[in-house]
């Protein structure tokens, strides 16, 4: 399978493809960082220094939550002024037209249910909620963006850049003089709703997710390398199942000599062009 660049071909052929099929769509960061939120993969994304957060080492060290949380503290509105996309609408619109039946999402943002998605399954959670790890109880983002400028208002940072996990890029002293938050309900500590690298994917989710794939009859990959398993493992059940694949990314994708085509192009232009194909069959 060649990889095709970015000419009316390949999406005619993918709308011809996909036309009366019932399509689940799979996303990574590619459809969000063209609403500004990094990524970790991209070309660009690879000319930063960036160690992701690590689940285990964020639940064990207080240390950790604190850098984690003054940085969140810091990106959070960055992240949260971020609007969907081109690739969100276009998405959105499909489903909206019953073309596509469901959206597995890598993504934290929401900005496909911004868009007006609705049958979203979210793999990695979101960072609209908080969690406590000592009752379990959650909370909204911005309750706690709150109580941590209640609680720092004497706190200053000077952001470097904006990071994929909502947050960003801090010196040392800036995080030392940070307090970072509490439960309201126990006082214990708080960690983003989200799955972070090292941790599973909760079972229910991964269950919902499989349905989906078993009840398409097409899986549309877009804005993902699907380097993490998470992702990968559905690509590997649409292929397991005979379920034709068609991949819109920028760079390699894991597992991409399976799909019967890929667009190595912008998500947002080239999902555009494939809504305005088949949609404009209906008009």
């Amino acid at each position: 399978m060649a990889a095709l660049s970015t000419r009316p071909g390949p999406v005619v052929e993918l709308a011809d493809r996909l036309r009366g099929q019932r399509v689940v769509v799979l996303t990574g960061a590619g459809v969000s960082t063209e609403s500004g939120i990094p990524d970790y993969r991209s070309p660009e994304a690879r000319t930063r220094v960036r160690k992701p957060i690590q689940g285990p080492e964020f639940v064990r060290s207080d240390s950790v939550r604190k850098r984690y949380w003054a940085r969140a503290m810091a990106g959070w509105e960055t992240f949260r002024r971020a609007r969907p996309g081109a690739a969100h609408r276009a998405v959105a619109e499909l489903e909206a037209h019953g073309l596509v039946t469901r959206v597995i999402t890598q993504n934290v943002d929401r900005l496909h249910q911004a868009a007006g998605s609705r049958g979203v399954i979210e793999l990695h959670g979101a960072l609209a909620e908080v969690l406590c790890l000592a009752c379990g109880a959650t909370e909204s983002r911005e309750s706690v963006q709150e109580r941590m400028r209640a609680a720092n208002r004497a706190w200053t940072a000077s952001v470097a850049m904006a990071a994929p996990d909502g947050d960003a890029e801090l010196n040392d002293d800036d995080v030392a003089a940070f307090i970072p938050p509490a439960c309201e309900r126990c006082e214990g500590s708080l960690k983003p709703h989200v799955v972070f690298f090292g941790e599973n994917v909760p079972s229910p989710v991964v269950a919902v997710a499989f349905a989906s794939i078993d009840d398409a009859s097409a899986l549309l990959v877009a804005g993902t390398s699907l380097a993490v398993f998470s992702g990968y493992r559905f690509l590997h059940r649409a292929v397991a199942r005979g379920i034709p694949i068609a991949i819109i990314n920028r760079g390699a994708v894991r597992g991409e000599e399976h799909a019967f085509l890929k667009i190595e192009a912008s998500t947002g232009a080239t999902l555009n062009e494939l809504a305005r194909r088949l949609l404009g069959d209906r008009e």
